[in-house]
């Protein structure tokens, strides 16, 4: 089987297309525990494409919950280099409107009871996060949900809030004040753990609802982001078979040598266990 260098990590749903040739599914054992869902790889005109549905199949797992360390190891473990997360958001800006796509460019992380690091055990790290996303292949991204018939918009600010609840109307509208444009539960801290393992990661976020600001609006609902995801299914899965097509194999941004200045643990200092646990992410730097 050709190497698996895209990841994307989303519903399941997304990854039934009829052009998806399924060439495996496997269950990667990783030092954080089981991802939250098999691994799925499929072909898609001639390149190889691995799925993980975030939440499990059948959507059990919460966003609190979501093993995201075990998700972002697994994937690396098998050689993927670039990520493409695809999420339900809710809008924080009139211009942003349901249905509509963002490929956000910042995140503001609100969440409090998660596990953002890789690094412990004897071995920190210090990972430059300054500009979360990968510039190079959210314009790769962009292009492709473009190329379809639907409405996209580059850059933005997703702030990701704990849940699984919706917003309180003062919540939404502080977010809004704070210069927000999107609200949503996964990216933090997927995205911080995906530049730690040295991937490429871009968000396709579909707006769902303009969650509850919008005085003439009806609050969120979850009847109300299923029915959203659902109509937008078709243009993720015609955005990925666009992306496909000119995605490079080799990304060649500073994505893939984030822990090159990174690692500041003397390696005489670091436990074995630490160095072995973690030796999918940094072999290249520590032996």
């Amino acid at each position: 089987m050709n190497k698996v260098t895209l990841g994307i990590i989303g519903g399941s749903g997304v990854y039934s297309m009829k052009d998806l040739t399924i060439l495996d599914e496997m269950k990667v054992q990783t030092p954080f525990g089981e991802t939250s869902s098999p691994i799925t790889i499929g072909e898609i005109g001639g390149t190889n494409v691995a799925f993980l549905a975030r939440h499990g199949i059948g959507h059990f797992i919460n966003p609190t919950e979501v093993n995201y360390r075990a998700n972002i190891y697994a994937l690396k473990s098998i050689g993927v280099k670039q990520i493409v997360s695809i999420s339900a958001c809710g809008s924080l800006r009139e211009d942003f409107k349901p249905g509509e796509i963002v490929i956000p460019d910042q995140i503001f992380d609100f969440t409090k009871d998660r596990v953002r690091t890789f690094f412990s055990d004897g071995l920190v790290a210090h990972v430059g996060v300054a500009d979360p996303f990968c510039n190079d292949l959210s314009s790769q991204v962009f292009d492709a949900v473009t190329a379809t018939s639907a409405i996209a918009h580059k850059g933005g600010t997703l702030i990701t809030i704990e849940g699984p609840r919706f917003s309180t109307k003062a919540e939404s509208n502080t977010f809004r004040t704070w210069g927000m444009s999107i609200i949503g539960m996964t990216a933090s801290p997927e995205a911080f753990l995906a530049r730690e393992a040295e991937i490429c990661y871009s968000t396709m976020a579909h707006v769902t609802d303009y969650d509850v600001w919008h005085t003439s609006n009806e609050p969120v609902t979850v009847e109300m982001v299923i029915r959203t995801l659902n109509s937008n299914t078709q243009v993720a899965q015609e955005s990925i078979k666009n992306l496909v097509k000119t995605l490079s194999a080799e990304p060649t941004c500073s994505c893939q040598s984030a822990l090159a200045d990174a690692l500041i643990t003397n390696p005489a200092a670091i436990p074995v266990e630490t160095k072995n646990r973690l030796g999918v992410l940094v072999k290249k730097y520590i032996r």
